[in-house]
Order: structure tokens, then C-alpha cells, then sequence
């Protein structure tokens, strides 16, 4: 199957908005540079590659979904555009943004249909400094209790591989693990070997193929408020309320968090753990944080 990436500069400045569409530009443009200078030869993409790419197309939308990046909030705004009564986004509930099968994504389709949509639909996707994604992953699917499966399905198979002597509850229940456990969790060869990362923790670049797809516009969770405005803005919406992002404040305490839960973490796991997201970091220009031990 021969991949066409969708190519049409839609970003052209108008007006107020012209500084925003430039740092997009510049934000396009470093990932292709990053992308001619890291990639080699990748595998052809098939149709399952391509789940995670929902489609709106009512208004020729097509958007990667990265779980810990404002995807429920993103899920709301497509099902609110796919609604003939213009529900408030705010309004869905998180269960119904997330149930199977209520967005299409380009895996529904076949090789010419999804051809056509990445040629002239208007891509984009979120993403996250990478290392405050997997902070916010393990805390949402491992310290709080309204996790209870998700304990049970990984917790438990983390707490049998890696923990000596473990209990009998954190056997059976999983809700105890620890973050250095689910960062060796992660750095073990068997966990890809059985099965890909759980969506939680897929790195951006093998969720989304931005090498492979032309994206128009990366958003940033950093800058969620003006880059979802700018989305819906090309889109021909802007009166559609993006949900309310998180504060500053929230934001500056999911960022200690993460210095938190790394404070403990040995420089040579900080090292092979950079090492497994050093894609992501290098695609979408973040820095190592500051609070890793890298040298």
C-alpha cells in the first residue's frame, strides 16, 4: 500500500491569528527535520496501524488521539461536531467519549478511502512532554482506586514479574505498585515481546506515525487552550468551547509530580528510560527535563 500524506499548507496568517499559525509552521517543519534526521526505513503502514487516527467527516477532520493528552476532552469535541443538535462538549461523558465504537477511526476503512481522507482532510494531534505523560499515566492507572481493572489486568503481572516476595493481596489485586516497579516494568524486553505498550504508555511516534503522516498542526498540552482555538478555528467553528484545560496551577502540580516520582529513580534506569522515549522527545522538541541524572 502506497501511504499519501495530506500536504496543503492550511495555515496560511490571517490577521490576529498569524503568530499562532507561524509557531505551527515552525512546529511542522522541525518535526520533518526531525524526521529526515532520525528515521530509517520504516515497515509500510497497514490499516490496523492507523486505529488511533479518528475521522470526522462531516468537517474533513482527521485526529490522533494520545491517551494522557486531553484525548477524553478531543473525543468530546468530535462526537459534539458528529451531533446534528450541537451538544456541548462538556456535557458528554467521559464514558461515552471513550466507548468502542461511537468515533470512526481510519482503520474502519480501506487503502483507497483512507488514501483520499489523508490527502484532504486537515490532520492533527496533542502531545505532552513525555516523561509528564508516563508520570500522569502510572498516577491515573495505578495510585488511584477507580482503577481497579486496569490494577488487576497490568498491576498484577508487574507485581509477579518484578517484586520478590510480593503478598497475597498485591498478587491478586495489583494496587500497590510502585513507580520504579512500573518503570522496570516498562524497560523489560519481555513486556514488548509478549504484547505492544498499552496505549497508556505507547510512545507518540508509534501511536500517531508522524513520519509516515503528514499531521497539520501538533498541539501541544503545554499550550492546549490557543492550539485547540487554532484547531477549531481552520475547522470553521471557533464558537465550539474546547472543555476547560487544566490551571496553571494543576499544571505546575502535575510537573512536580513528576520531579517526585524521578527523584527516586537511579540515573542509569533515568538513562534507559530517556533512551525509550528519546523519540518522542526529539520529534516534537522537548528538552530532558532538567531533574533527570542523564550524566
Amino acid at each position: 500500500m502506497t501511504w499519501i500524506s495530506p500536504d496543503p499548507d492550511p495555515c496560511r496568517p490571517q490577521g490576529p491569528s498569524s503568530a499562532l499559525a507561524e509557531v505551527h509552521r515552525e512546529r511542522r517543519s522541525l518535526l520533518r527535520r526531525a524526521c529526515s534526521r532520525h528515521t530509517r526505513r520504516q515497515r509500510l503502514l497497514q490499516p490496523e496501524d492507523l486505529r488511533h487516527v479518528l475521522v470526522d467527516d462531516a468537517h474533513g477532520l482527521l485526529y490522533c488521539y494520545v491517551p494522557k493528552v486531553a484525548c477524553t476532552n478531543w473525543k468530546r469535541v468530535m462526537l459534539a461536531l458528529s451531533s446534528p443538535r450541537g451538544q456541548d462538549p462538556q456535557a458528554i461523558p467521559a464514558q461515552e467519549a471513550h466507548a468502542p465504537g461511537r468515533l470512526l477511526s481510519l482503520a474502519d476503512f480501506g487503502p483507497n478511502e483512507i488514501n483520499r481522507r489523508l490527502r484532504n482532510y486537515l490532520a492533527f494531534l496533542f502531545v505532552r512532554e513525555p516523561f509528564e505523560r508516563l508520570a500522569s499515566a502510572y498516577y491515573n492507572k495505578f495510585a488511584q482506586p477507580y482503577s481497579a481493572a486496569f490494577q488487576r489486568h497490568y498491576g498484577t503481572r508487574i507485581v509477579r514479574r518484578l517484586r520478590p516476595h510480593p503478598q497475597p493481596d498485591s498478587l491478586a489485586r495489583g494496587h500497590d505498585v510502585r513507580f520504579a516497579e512500573f518503570l522496570a516494568y516498562l524497560l523489560d524486553p519481555r513486556t514488548r515481546r509478549d504484547e505492544p505498550f498499552n496505549e497508556h504508555w505507547e510512545r507518540v511516534h508509534a501511536l500517531c506515525h508522524p513520519c509516515r503522516l503528514r499531521y497539520d498542526v501538533v498541539g501541544k498540552f503545554e499550550t492546549l487552550a490557543e492550539d485547540a482555538a487554532f484547531v477549531l478555528g481552520l475547522v470553521g467553528i471557533p464558537d465550539l468551547r474546547f472543555p476547560a484545560p487544566p490551571s496553571r496551577a494543576k499544571a505546575a502540580t502535575m510537573h512536580d509530580q513528576a520531579i517526585r516520582l524521578f527523584q527516586d529513580i537511579s540515573p542509569f534506569y533515568q538513562r534507559r528510560l530517556f533512551d525509550l522515549y528519546k523519540m518522542d522527545f526529539l520529534l516534537f522538541n522537548y528538552s530532558a527535563p532538567s531533574y533527570l541524572r542523564l550524566h
